[in-house]
């Protein structure tokens, strides 16, 4: 029986996120979905994802906010996590001028009538390398376009409503790993000077580049990491 890895998504992502990774890894592990629960309450997330996830025990990958979200989870609940793979993402709050920043861009995008991003917003979100990736575009648009409106408020809402969670994950006693872009725009590179070489369970490993969309941009990497986690 093959070992199951959960996996969460991020801000206005969905399972499409995860189908470009799913080719490397589906031969040795069983990848399951979870889909963020519907609000901006980060403890009735947890509960919800509790009553969802039938395992006793969980190997949990989280991307961006979906590995805030599994942070929040883990420290919740301690023994039912094996190991915690973090993507793009930090148990970090949210500094006061990027909350203002986000509230601005939410009152644009629901007085604009939501069209969701643009080409031009998503091509700035890629690689340099990926920015002709006509699929690789598709994915990222439509992504956020079907999710919509409703799950737009609610995931960024939920953003501003972060604690910062470092010493709860410093105390927890499973392996964890940090996997990010040295260049990522949208990741706080900052908090990660909270864990230093004497936290032995948590490893950090960088790519170089801009890439926050990793899974979708370098999944074959991503692949590697994730079978190093696992071992």
């Amino acid at each position: 029986m093959k070992e199951k890895i959960y996996l969460l998504p991020g801000l206005m992502t969905d399972e499409r996120l995860w189908e470009r990774l799913i080719p490397f890894l589906e031969d040795e592990y069983e990848l399951i979905h979870l889909p963020i629960p519907l609000t901006d309450d980060f403890d009735i997330a947890t509960k919800q994802l509790e009553s969802v996830i039938k395992d006793e025990k969980i190997n949990l990958l989280g991307f961006s906010l979906g590995a805030y979200v599994g942070i929040h989870f883990t420290i919740k609940n301690p023994n039912r996590v094996n190991r915690l793979f973090l993507v793009a993402g930090t148990p970090s709050k949210m500094k006061e001028e990027e909350i203002e920043k986000r509230k601005q861009t939410l009152k644009q995008m629901n007085n604009m009538d939501f069209k969701g991003l643009s080409r031009h917003k998503v091509i700035s979100l890629l690689e340099e390398s990926n920015k002709n990736d006509e699929e690789l575009i598709s994915i990222v648009k439509n992504m956020f376009s079907d999710l919509g409106q409703e799950v737009y408020n609610v995931q960024m809402n939920s953003t501003f409503k972060r604690k910062a969670l470092h010493n709860e994950l410093i105390s927890l006693d499973i392996p964890i790993k940090f996997f990010y872009s040295t260049e990522d725009r949208l990741f706080t590179h900052k908090s990660l000077d909270n864990f230093t070489s004497e936290h032995k369970h948590i490893t950090k490993v960088s790519r170089i580049g801009t890439s926050h969309m990793i899974p979708l941009e370098v999944p074959e990497k991503l692949s590697f990491e994730i079978r190093e986690w696992m071992k």
